[in-house]
């Protein structure tokens, strides 16, 4: 799906073929861009760290900020391979068991994909905490709605992975899903914060 199209429909309230996913990603993504503004806002202002670092910050904030964007679309994309899947025909066996591996197959990545935009959302996240207190001070308040963005994304995305898991009949793939969902919650928790570039 395209990118701009993913985001126009969270805008739409009367669509409902984007929703909650989309939408944190897409939170996730502004945040990225507002971590890489900053940093590049503070070269040159001689605060805690070289250009270089800043540089390296800002590059990796852009690069966020365009892989959520596209999970943006992905989460979209997922919700209609679900869709489609439910929609399959049930009038003979085979069509049943090819249907319901089918749902399987769309619920899983419907887990998948936000469960992916959580951990992006989570480096964003950490990324704004390496710049809290040694960025340039004229963009703080951008700096704190980037976390703000970052983990209103992260948690928005975990709710998506969580609504989805029931319908998963893979014990096996359940329980791979929700070890990763305890270590970001974990890393979340602890502030997102890590050593200092």
């Amino acid at each position: 799906m395209d990118t701009v199209k993913a985001f126009l429909q969270v805008l739409d309230a009367n669509d409902s073929s984007t929703g909650g996913g989309s939408a944190s990603a897409l939170a996730g993504a502004m945040a990225a861009a507002l971590v890489a503004m900053v940093a590049r806002l503070s070269m040159g202002k001689r605060v805690d760290a070289s250009d270089t670092v800043y540089r390296e910050l800002s590059a990796t904030g852009e690069t966020l900020s365009t892989e959520l964007v596209a999970g943006a679309a992905r989460d979209a994309d997922a919700f209609a391979e679900v869709t489609a899947a439910y929609r399959l025909p049930t009038e003979m066996p085979e069509q049943k068991a090819a249907r319901t591996q089918a749902i399987q197959r769309a619920m899983i990545n419907a887990a998948h994909v936000p469960l992916h935009n959580a951990g992006l959302c989570m480096r964003v996240l950490e990324l704004s905490s390496t710049l809290e207190g040694r960025s340039n001070p004229n963009a703080v308040s951008d700096l704190q709605c980037a976390g703000y963005l970052a983990r209103a994304g992260l948690e928005g995305c975990l709710a998506n992975v969580a609504i989805n898991l029931p319908a998963i009949k893979d014990a096996t793939v359940v329980s791979a899903i929700n070890e990763q969902v305890g270590a970001l919650r974990a890393l979340a928790r602890g502030g997102g914060c890590t050593e200092a570039a």
